[in-house]
């Protein structure tokens, strides 16, 4: 398929859906489920935190999102089902993203449990949003 195929086939609402699921998604891992956790390996407390520009940090990262659902939604097709766009989605959180991020944080020092936090958080708003896309 090429590109100007690919773009034609977009679901929009699809990928609005999708980029919204890997929003909340990241709200839940780095809130109750990891948020300590993950200030801990970046040295950062809640005084750190509250010095945020928060709408700006919620703004940028859903349109963040919203890019990576629509990659990922013209990368699986109009054609996809719920299981080739959950994998999808699992491959490339884990396949790519994960893996660079494996190299970096080598080159950086950073811990083995920050490497899991943070590429945990890639490869399950991927495969949230591979199933949100193909199911659409």
């Amino acid at each position: 398929m090429d590109l100007a195929t690919a773009f034609q086939n977009i679901n929009w609402l699809s990928v609005i859906v999708a980029a919204v699921t890997a929003f909340l998604v990241g709200g839940i891992w780095y809130g109750p489920l990891f948020g300590r956790a993950w200030m801990n390996e970046f040295g950062l407390n809640e005084t750190d935190l509250a010095k945020r520009n928060m709408p700006r940090v919620f703004g940028i990262s859903l349109i963040l999102a919203f890019i990576a659902a629509l990659i990922l939604d013209m990368f699986i097709g109009a054609e996809a089902n719920l299981i080739f766009g959950a994998s999808a989605g699992f491959f490339a959180g884990f396949g790519w993203v994960a893996t660079f991020l494996g190299i970096l944080y080598l080159f950086e020092f950073r811990s083995f449990k920050a490497y899991m936090i943070n590429a945990g958080y890639c490869i399950t708003a991927l495969t949230v949003m591979g199933s949100v896309l193909g199911i659409w």
